[in-house]
């Protein structure tokens, strides 16, 4: 039976580029193969935690019969409405942030800068679809998996049904990631609004711009749309933007956003939206003054909800909740031993490198660890992130006060980027690295980096936690001059400095005499 005889898959616009992305990612002409007799791994859920799970167990030649099965796109979120399109949208947004600069580099800008929406938003269908092959279905076939496109739910305590065939497992594994929360405010649903799910699909720049959520996704789409050329606001139930982050760090992305015309209304309760004969109107209140305001479209970035309802998980015995996802253990095991679970579909940590290295476990916890020896945990697991605004917000492990709870003494080391030469000459000066560690020791627990690339600075630091590589021992590696990165080694520096007591002092003055 073919896939076009189940549900066909369209992706907005239909233009030869979103084409392509579907003849790769969810095929009209594909035949699902007839069931193996049984599968070693069956993989609900082609995103990236699915596609590493399938990828890793099939690629290790070892025989093993795998099936992977997704209902949607294949490459999930990352590669469809996420990671891959936002970050083509950013990248074109930059060049207008980078043009802004321009005069205080000394290059003057003649003519008023043309942005061409249009042109910006084919770029991104064409970026996608040319790097969607990665995740097709006919690639994974190649691989050996074999791919079920159609929506899979378990129907017996080893079996699991899509597209009216039945395949049975000895283990299962569930990745059906997340989608974007819809508020509770009324008239929302009946006016019409954008998530991340379908911003991308716009072909035209929407002249006024509302964005629901000052967390990462709605900060760094207000900043590309206000930079492409929207009037842009955005609305936040908090006292500041980016609120799980450095609040120094938010601040500053806060203020950027503030001076390119983004407006942001903080402390903020929407109430109502209802349908103009010009647009959308917002009711809202904030700090006890109610005020309404008029856009063309409306973006919700508030937050992510698991995709758990129609896996038929009672059948299984495995527990979930509606709000944080499918439960697990620190190896990533459902309530069901058979069953485990990675991505965003049960993780805090809903990032593509997040769902990657969960996959990683999975694999090794399902396959290569028998009577439960040598299985790893999600817990041992070192993760950085990344706001994609600019400039980019990066941190890793511990935040002062997460420490601090845990009882762990903590020294910060700030260095900012007004003493940094290279962001000096980069006219980056807005910015800083804050580093973590432990008090009378040189171990590094965490770190923020506020910085243009802050995100590509971040590794070195991670790589110093995960192999317990000190500051001691961070400060003798040489650092290129100048580079932005060189904040890390005068972090370094500066605690190698602290270790220069009266006492060392005089030790080291007394083997001057003797040199």
């Amino acid at each position: 039976m073919s896939n076009s005889e189940l549900e066909r898959v369209i992706v907005r616009p239909v233009d030869e580029y979103n084409q392509k992305l579907v003849s790769y990612v969810h095929p009209p002409n594909w035949v699902n193969p007839q069931p193996a007799d049984c599968y070693d791994l069956v993989v609900i859920g082609a995103g990236t935690a699915g596609l590493v799970v399938a990828a890793g167990a099939a690629g290790l030649d070892l025989g093993l019969k795998v099936a992977l099965i997704e209902k949607n796109l294949m490459g999930g979120d990352c590669l469809n409405v996420g990671c891959v399109p936002s970050k083509t949208i950013i990248r074109s947004a930059r060049v207008v942030g980078e043009i802004a600069k321009a005069k205080n580099l000394g290059i003057n800008i003649l003519q008023q800068i043309d942005v061409d929406f249009s042109a910006v938003m084919t770029r991104m269908r064409r970026v996608r679809a040319g790097i969607s092959h990665h995740d097709s279905a006919e690639r994974f076939q190649n691989l050996g998996v074999d791919v079920f496109l159609g929506s899979g739910r378990f129907a017996s305590k080893n079996t699991v049904e899509v597209s009216n065939k039945t395949l049975k497992f000895k283990k299962a594994v569930i990745a059906t990631g997340a989608r974007a929360v819809r508020p509770q405010i009324r008239g929302l649903e009946e006016a019409g609004f954008l998530t991340n799910e379908t911003v991308f699909s716009l072909i035209q720049r929407p002249k006024r711009l509302a964005v629901i959520g000052g967390g990462p996704i709605g900060c760094e789409l207000a900043q590309a749309f206000r930079r492409l050329g929207s009037e842009v606001v955005i609305f936040h139930n908090s006292s500041h933007l980016l609120n799980k982050e450095d609040a120094d760090a938010a601040e500053i992305v806060q203020n950027v956003l503030i001076n390119e015309g983004v407006r942001v209304v903080l402390n903020c309760q929407l109430e109502e939206v209802t349908t103009v004969i010009d647009g959308k109107q917002l009711y809202f209140s904030t700090n006890g003054h109610r005020d309404s305001l008029t856009v063309d479209e409306i973006l919700v970035g508030a937050g992510r909800a698991p995709n758990v309802e129609t896996l038929n998980l009672e059948t299984v015995g495995v527990e979930y909740d509606k709000r944080q996802g499918v439960k697990v253990n620190d190896y990533l095991q459902t309530t069901n031993p058979k069953i485990f679970a990675a991505g965003d579909i049960c993780m805090n940590w809903k990032f593509t490198h997040a769902a990657d290295a969960a996959a990683r476990i999975v694999i090794k916890n399902t396959l290569f660890s028998p009577f439960g020896l040598g299985k790893s945990k999600l817990s041992s697991l070192v993760m950085p992130w990344v706001t994609y605004t600019d400039p980019e917000i990066a941190h890793v492990g511990m935040y002062e006060q997460e420490a601090q709870k845990l009882g762990i003494e903590v020294e910060t080391i700030k260095i900012d980027f007004n003493s940094v030469d290279r962001a000096i000459a980069d006219g980056e000066t807005d910015g800083f690295l804050k580093l973590h560690h432990k008090k009378g020791s040189d171990e590094i627990i965490g770190a923020t980096i506020v910085a243009s690339h802050a995100g590509e600075m971040i590794s070195e630091i991670t790589t110093a936690i995960v192999h317990k590589i000190g500051l001691s021992k961070l400060s003798s590696v040489i650092h290129p001059y100048p580079t932005q990165a060189e904040a890390i080694k005068k972090a370094a520096d500066t605690y190698r400095r602290t270790l220069l007591t009266p006492r060392t002092k005089k030790i080291l003055g007394f083997l001057t005499k003797f040199s």
